[in-house]
């Protein structure tokens, strides 16, 4: 039984919500369309990552070329580069797929507070088929199991199965990733319990004495573990970069520290006005 908290996780910050909209729902908003258009997509995912970053749309394209980059863990190099290479047919049909379904599932998760980066999930579990049944009896889109279908509210019949809307069911979804990051605190973990259950990944941060995903995967299952790294080919197949929803909870907060102090740096470091240069360069000459 689905055990579901009700407080929602509040992420980085209460504006979290306000970035991801701006830039998901610029076609909705004419008067800011201009704006977040011209978002160079690196910065519009750090932004995304934490609100604060939007401070970074007031330095120069030449500083933003030197912002720290979110890079993907070592451990999942190879598995990322082999799988979309391997994979490459298969995700552009999704990706062709996706531009129907990833709009109605960013308003959705926007609306939940929750990375909108999550949709790759969904790519992962069903190529985004709503018609899609797993082995064990998970359907839809988002390949809910019949019990959590019904813990989160979906109706179930001979007749109809909610599972399969990829409205309800979206919404469906965002309520456990909520619940599942209300409890783990990270991603992957979220991730990892979406496809294998909280209490085995519960149980693997028992028996490994770490909440990394990096250290404990090996006490995962091996479809689980693989899981998780599609997830992350998936992301990196369709953004180029990483996210959020990429990166461990320690990785998240060092990534966030070393952007923070880069934005500290800048302001620290004031660009000189011309007439500043003008007199040191006289200054200079004098002393010559």
């Amino acid at each position: 039984m689905l055990k579901r908290k009700l407080v929602r996780a509040g992420l980085f910050s209460n504006g979290l919500i306000l970035i991801i909209a701006s830039v998901n729902g610029a076609n909705h908003q004419p008067a800011d369309t201009t704006k977040t258009t011209t978002v160079d997509p690196l910065i519009r995912q750090l932004q995304a990552f934490d609100s604060s970053f939007v401070e970074l749309d007031e330095l120069s394209p030449g500083v933003l070329t030197d912002v720290p980059k979110i890079h993907l863990n070592v451990h999942a190099v190879k598995f990322v580069k082999d799988y979309n290479k391997r994979n490459d047919e298969a995700l552009a049909k999704i990706k062709q797929r996706g531009s129907r379904y990833f709009p109605l599932m960013d308003s959705i998760f926007t609306i939940y507070h929750l990375p909108i980066q999550l949709k790759y999930l969904a790519a992962v579990e069903s190529e985004l088929k709503s018609s899609a049944v797993s082995h064990v009896g998970a359907v839809g889109p988002w390949q809910l199991m019949s019990s959590t279908a019904r813990d989160l509210s979906l109706k179930i019949n001979s007749k109809y199965d909610e599972r399969t809307n990829y409205h309800k069911s979206t919404v469906a979804a965002a309520k456990y990733l909520r619940d599942l990051h209300n409890q783990f605190g990270d991603w992957l973990l979220v991730i990892a319990a979406y496809n294998s259950g909280p209490g085995r990944v519960l149980s693997a941060i028992k028996n490994s004495g770490s909440r990394n995903f990096w250290v404990l995967q090996n006490y995962l299952p091996a479809e689980t573990r693989g899981h998780v790294k599609r997830f992350i080919a998936t992301h990196y197949y369709f953004e180029e970069y990483g996210s959020i929803t990429t990166l461990t909870k320690a990785e998240t907060v060092r990534y966030r520290n070393a952007v923070s102090q880069f934005m500290a740096k800048q302001k620290a470091e004031p660009v000189k006005s011309d007439v500043t240069k003008v007199n040191e360069s006289k200054s200079s000459i004098v002393a010559r």
